[in-house]
């Protein structure tokens, strides 16, 4: 697969695309219009207005546009001018497409040193270990502090589970599993207990942020999870490209020193010899984790980290459209469209491919909002209700420009009725299905079910849901601070092709390109499913911009009650 790059430039692709993005589309038939007054509209969303953005937004030129380089420059600077070239009006009441969000960036190098039993296990930074931190200090340093395998280290009342068992952390170096508990049916020992952390799904306490806000909580001096692939989703070389390099974090008054001093993750190898040399046995006690009579385990080791710290300040940006709705009324109530703009920059320590193209991650759900606006604007008249447009900074950080937004918001969370993200869209053909991720939270989820009916699609649940995807992009924000939000993915019964076709592009994505350099435009995409799945967000939005109800959570949601409370308020 090669690199994607500008003949002309930056400037000359930028107007080319622009041209795309306001050239009339192809008209439907006057019988399909009249059958679908959003037919025509519809139709403005097409492969190639797709592709176009991605192949900029994901050229070399961009640099794989991490926040704070000139690859976020031209990102916010392309998303800008093609909101314009829409018409539309700029998100921030202050007259400007952005919205700043203060981030703190760290180059951390870090050393790290694990004595179990006497021995001193040999450590490698990235092919064994990574280690980082949020403190905005220029070095941090644990020494020796004492190891305790608290099994998954979850702390859930509602399940009666308590891994810790009132164990004082506080000073000591906490060693975690990935995921939630996976506990067996007592009925069936060969599925799990679905009154247990929602069975075969994840919740929030199986997600590496849970892991180390807890222990960020509980005073611990350090953190270390246990990588494994299948639990975690993902592979080692993942967890090294993600978490090597400049990582960010929002400005804070405290400069982060609430948080816990160090966040590590070691491979399953060194696990098992971490364990072993301490005359445990890993894989017994990982079994021993999966019961509410779990207790932490001293390891009888003693963990060591150093981490110097490059500091520098940066002022990063969400990109922000505003289309006002029609309605004076309710042009005051908003619903979002949004996908993040960044990915992981470039890392010049690399041999040969150094960029982080990010075609899939996330240019494709950038590509997806644009063209949705598009849509837009191509209606007779706008909806009733306001529609917000946002490309967001620092997802690959933890969601960071999301969550500046949501408690930063430019027009209340409560009168904002939902929120729709697209994060990596279809690249391999159109589908029968398309999956809702979490299926069962929010009422915005049987819209766009009716919706997928009248194209003759069935809505699939998340068929990866023992992965918590609804916890790893953007919507997770705004649903922490109660916005019903959808997350759709990619469906995986593909027409024309065999059983099984989809999934194995899905699996081959996350094993082979999945926040690695190979994630590049190929020949050999086929965006239709992309187009389609867009058009199905677009019609779902368009039914709540013009409908006289509100979106809720459902009962059982965990985001429930938030929304109850602030609209109360």
């Amino acid at each position: 697969m090669t690199k994607t790059h500008l003949r002309n430039g930056f400037c000359a692709a930028t107007l080319a695309v622009s041209a795309a993005c306001t050239a009339p589309a192809p008209s439907p038939t006057p019988a399909a219009a009249a059958a679908d007054p959003l037919a025509p509209a519809e139709a403005a969303i097409t492969p190639d207005l797709i592709l176009g953005h991605i192949k900029v937004l994901a050229s070399d030129e961009f640099e794989g546009r991490l926040p704070g380089t000139p690859g976020e420059d031209k990102s916010v600077a392309y998303i800008s001018q093609q909101f314009e070239a829409l018409h539309l009006a700029p998100g921030n009441p202050d007259g400007s497409y952005v919205q700043r969000v203060p981030l703190v960036g760290i180059t951390g190098s870090a050393t790290m040193k694990m004595v179990a039993g006497g021995k001193t296990i040999k450590l490698s930074a990235g092919h064994d270990f990574v280690a980082t931190t949020a403190h905005v200090v220029p070095e941090v340093k644990v020494k020796n502090a004492p190891m305790v395998f608290v099994g998954y280290g979850v702390q859930a009342p509602e399940y009666a589970w308590d891994d810790y068992k009132g164990l004082d952390v506080k000073g000591k170096t906490i060693v975690m599993l990935i995921n939630d508990p996976a506990v067996p049916d007592p009925n069936d020992p060969s599925r799990l207990d679905p009154a247990m952390f929602k069975g075969d799904a994840m919740t929030y306490y199986g997600r590496w942020t849970y892991k180390y806000e807890i222990a960020s909580r509980l005073g611990a001096a350090a953190a270390i999870i246990v990588h494994e692939t299948r639990p975690a989703a993902y592979p080692w070389a993942v967890v090294e490209n993600s978490w090597s390099g400049e990582q960010f974090s929002l400005a804070a008054a405290d400069r982060n020193l609430g948080t816990v001093p160090v966040k590590a993750w070691i491979t399953l190898d060194k696990a098992h010899e971490l364990f072993k040399d301490a005359g445990l046995d890993f894989d017994a006690l990982k079994k021993a984790a999966l019961s509410r009579d779990f207790k932490p385990v001293p390891l009888k080791a003693k963990a060591s980290f150093t981490i110097d710290n490059k500091l520098r300040e940066v002022q990063s940006h969400n990109v922000i459209a505003k289309l006002e709705g029609s309605d004076p009324a309710l042009k005051d109530q908003y619903l979002i469209y949004s996908a993040h703009w960044d990915h992981l920059g470039r890392d010049r320590s690399l041999p040969g491919d150094q960029i982080f193209n990010g075609a899939a991650d996330n240019a494709s759900g950038v590509a997806g909002l644009l063209a949705i606006a598009k849509a837009y604007t191509t209606l007779p008249a706008p909806p009733k209700r306001s529609v917000l447009f946002m490309s967001v900074t620092a997802e690959e950080q933890g969601l960071l420009g999301s969550r500046y937004y949501a408690t930063h918001p430019l027009y209340p969370l409560t009168r904002t009725l939902a929120d729709f993200n697209m994060d990596v869209l279809n690249t391999y053909g159109a589908t029968r299905d398309t999956q809702i991720i979490g299926a069962g939270q929010n009422s915005i989820e049987d819209l766009y079910a009716r919706a997928a009916a009248r194209h003759d699609r069935v809505v699939v649940p998340d068929n990866e849901a023992d992965k918590g995807f609804y916890y790893r992009s953007d919507q997770f924000e705004f649903a922490k601070e109660g916005l019903p939000s959808l997350y759709i993915k990619r469906g995986i019964d593909v027409i024309g092709k065999p059983a099984g076709y989809g999934q194995s592009q899905l699996d081959d994505y996350t094993a082979n390109r999945y926040h690695k350099p190979a994630d590049e435009v190929s020949a050999d995409w086929d965006l239709s499913g992309a187009v389609a799945d867009t058009q199905l967000l677009f019609e779902t939005g368009d039914v709540i911009a013009n409908g006289d109800t509100w979106p809720t959570w459902k009962d059982g949601s965990e985001f429930k009650a938030i929304r109850e409370q602030s609209l109360a308020h």
